[in-house]
């Protein structure tokens, strides 16, 4: 599942290729908007809020979409067509006069609701590291809440704070030598938040950054534990575990952590 990095370095592509520009063909390829179409509208800017984007048009309305575990945008030069067998995916296409085409593929989320009303899509969710009006101290709050809860299932909660997905979860639990299954009661919040904050920054905005934790950007070797299970943990050499959150979970979430460098509070 892409992560609120991931959504916002989209948001750029797709800011640089439609803003500020009148669209030729504005459709929506379902069933609850399928007669709506966005012709004539000028893109006024895109927003990400976590793993959420809202493109804003004209008129007072805003596109909200959502990639989740199968979603993505492709943006084809002018006079260049998706292939045929393609099409079908299709689930938004937003054309410009003489530039760029950006296509939604097999997006789960697609609405399209008043400029004003955005808050009843994304209003629910936490402060985001990426947003001017991140806040570290209500992130803080939020994750303190409940001071019982896992940290792994804490940081993926995206009401705490937005954008941290599953990679993130898990390399900030190494990073901060975290064992996933470590309660909240337990964990320095302040100085979580503020590593989350930097990493995912970090991801967003440098070149050649993008979801690299370890530094080594060869395959394979990118991250600390993430995707890693059965493998040498590549600070100390131990076998990293995997074991899956949630049975049945759509989104497929696994949880990774090096036995050495994440021991569960009271082991050595």
């Amino acid at each position: 599942m892409p992560e609120g990095d991931s959504v916002f370095r989209l948001a750029g592509r797709l800011r640089r290729s439609l803003d500020g520009r009148t669209l030729i063909r504005g459709d929506l390829r379902v069933p609850a908007h399928a007669a709506e179409a966005l012709d004539g509208a000028r893109v006024l800017e895109h927003e990400t809020h976590g793993k959420h984007l809202l493109t804003r048009f004209s008129g007072g309305l805003t596109l909200h979409t959502h990639l989740r575990m199968q979603g993505s945008w492709t943006v084809t030069v002018p006079g260049r067509r998706l292939p045929p067998n393609v099409l079908s995916e299709v689930r938004v296409i937003l054309a410009v006069e003489s530039g760029p085409t950006a296509y939604g593929l097999n997006l789960p989320v697609v609405e399209l609701v008043a400029s004003r009303s955005e808050r009843d899509v994304v209003g629910h969710l936490g402060p985001d590291p990426l947003r001017a009006d991140w806040s570290a101290a209500e992130a803080v709050r939020r994750l303190r809440r409940d001071a019982g809860q896992r940290v792994i299932a804490a940081l993926l909660d995206q009401r705490n704070v937005a954008g941290f997905g599953n990679l993130w979860a898990n390399e900030l639990c190494f990073l901060r030598g975290l064992h996933p299954d470590t309660v909240m009661a337990d964990v320095d919040v302040p100085a979580l938040v503020a590593l989350g904050a930097r990493c995912l920054r970090f991801s967003a905005f440098r070149p050649g950054a993008h979801q690299v934790t370890t530094g080594n950007t060869r395959r394979g070797e990118q991250h600390w534990v993430a995707g890693r299970g059965g493998r040498p943990c590549q600070r100390c050499g131990t076998t990293v575990q995997v074991r899956a959150e949630v049975p049945g979970d759509p989104g497929r979430r696994r949880t990774w952590w090096c036995p050495h460098c994440q021991p569960m509070k009271g082991t050595v």
